[in-house]
């Protein structure tokens, strides 16, 4: 089985980028599954349901989410009803939507398990301890496991990796929008990347204009950050599994500029 996870996803240029490559990636890689992390989609900061159907239609079988999940209002009554989008596990119980979900496949299921790190971030729940217990409720409804890490420091999606190195066929982290060059096989066979990188305009700092995002560090002064539109390109990486196991064979990045360059 072939699984295109695309890192996080920022404003209409990302959304262009993702829609004008997944269908060709299904035709000639042979993708199987296409997984996206969506919570910078809306102007980059969160999501929509309009825009989740736009993505949805694109080619998306699944989203995940991460600490913008909030920030549009009309998205939570939204997650009540879409079993395809996750947000992190870990929230607080009572929150709307779910943490994982289930995407069938001719070639067998794919379980998605949303997580948030706690260091640098908003406090949380535990997401080693709550990646236990979604593994003790759902594993058995899927030999492909997949992790998606939303964390800022990188030593914690690295403790995620290992603490579930063997129980899950990839993790993969999000959040940081810089792609890392970590891409492998753990020791026990879980296929891992510390972050898939950014899909949305390169030329830019983490997706936005650099002109605000410079002025608000010069002067501290609240400033608009505006979603930047050159060099577009979609990030993430393309995973190979073993679809009777669950175990990984082999973990690539990728990175596809819209211009072609």
């Amino acid at each position: 089985m072939k699984i295109l996870f695309v890192g996080d996803i920022v404003g209409s240029p990302g959304r262009t980028a993702f829609a004008r490559t997944v269908t060709r990636w299904r035709q000639e890689q042979k993708v199987d599954v296409v997984i996206a992390n969506a919570e910078n989609a809306a102007g980059g900061r969160g999501l929509t349901p309009a825009l989740a159907e736009e993505l949805f239609n694109a080619g998306a079988d699944a989203l995940t989410l991460g600490d913008h999940t909030w920030d549009q209002k009309e998205l939570a009554p939204y997650l009540e009803q879409e079993p395809r989008i996750v947000r992190p596990a870990n929230f607080p119980p009572g929150c709307p939507g779910r943490g994982h979900t289930v995407v069938e496949t001719p070639k067998g299921a794919v379980l998605v398990i949303n997580l948030i790190g706690r260091v640098f971030m908003p406090a949380q729940d535990c997401p080693l301890r709550t990646a236990d217990a979604v593994l003790k409720e759902a594993a058995a409804r899927a030999r492909i496991i997949l992790v998606d890490i939303h964390a800022e420091a990188t030593s914690e999606k690295i403790v995620t990796g290992r603490h579930l190195d063997g129980r899950v066929t990839a993790v993969v982290g999000t959040h940081t929008h810089v792609q890392t060059a970590d891409d492998g096989l753990l020791p026990k066979g879980t296929a891992y990347i510390t972050d898939v990188g950014m899909t949305g305009p390169k030329d830019s700092v983490l997706g936005r204009a650099l002109e605000p995002v410079l002025r608000k560090f010069l002067t501290g002064m609240p400033t608009k950050f505006d979603i930047a539109t050159d060099d577009v390109r979609l990030e993430g990486v393309l995973i190979e599994a073993d679809a009777k196991t669950g175990r990984a064979r082999r973990i690539q990045r990728v990175c596809e500029s819209l211009d072609g360059k």
